[in-house]
């Protein structure tokens, strides 16, 4: 069995989760937009172009919203905010204030994300995935994060590119998540499973559900794949 972390985080803080659960394998990080291999190798890259991710920055800071992109794995904010510090601290990164993200940017991207409350993020979703409609994902990894990625780059097409790169048929991926982010990835595998709890779109991307964090949800479906 080859198991492969497929995580939101950039790949500087994926990287000490990926050596914790002991995985040799490559990192499927920033939402998909990249595949890195443990020692930093880039084996896939798809970011957002410079023009339109300066037009969900604009979108954010006509709004007062925090927005952050990503340049060289650091992460880079326009100013130094409270909501940059909260997730600096739980991606385990540091926070670069450049000050104008227009010229601090490189040609692309991995990801932007616009940190809010989960209430202000669940009323934006929709109208930010109108506005970009076939021009990029948009969706919220955990709830007070709304993520933008490349239309190309998601989960799903990630892990496709990594069975393609290993002969792994399709039907015999298990693809499992929580959030909205994940929902593509649930939807493409063989076998799609949620978290009870997830969002409602996550919930109908999957076949079936497994417990929560605390209540051994990925113990039980392991147990029954090895069986």
């Amino acid at each position: 069995m080859t198991v492969i972390a497929c995580t939101g985080r950039p790949f500087p803080g994926a990287v000490p989760w990926v050596i914790r659960l002991g995985l040799k394998g490559p990192i499927v990080c920033y939402q998909g937009a990249q595949v890195r291999t443990l020692d930093g190798g880039v084996l896939l890259d798809h970011g957002i172009p410079h023009d339109v991710a300066m037009e969900v920055i604009r979108y954010a800071q006509e709004r007062d919203l925090h927005v952050q992109a990503y340049r060289d794995d650091m992460l880079i904010v326009a100013r130094d905010r409270p909501e940059a510090r909260r997730y600096a601290e739980h991606a385990g990164m540091e926070v670069h204030v450049v000050g104008d993200l227009d010229r601090a940017m490189g040609p692309t991207t991995p990801k932007l994300v616009v940190v809010s409350t989960p209430e202000n993020l669940e009323a934006l979703l929709p109208d930010a995935r109108r506005r970009w409609a076939g021009r990029l994902n948009v969706a919220t990894s955990t709830p007070d994060y709304l993520e933008f990625t490349s239309v190309e780059s998601d989960k799903a097409s990630a892990v496709r590119f990594l069975c393609e790169r290993f002969g792994i048929p399709q039907a015999e991926v298990v693809a499992v998540g929580d959030g909205r982010n994940d929902a593509s990835m649930i939807a493409w595998a063989g076998l799609g499973v949620a978290v009870e709890g997830s969002p409602s779109e996550v919930i109908a991307a999957a076949e079936r559900t497994i417990p929560g964090p605390g209540h051994a949800g990925i113990v039980q479906l392991a147990d029954q794949l090895l069986s």
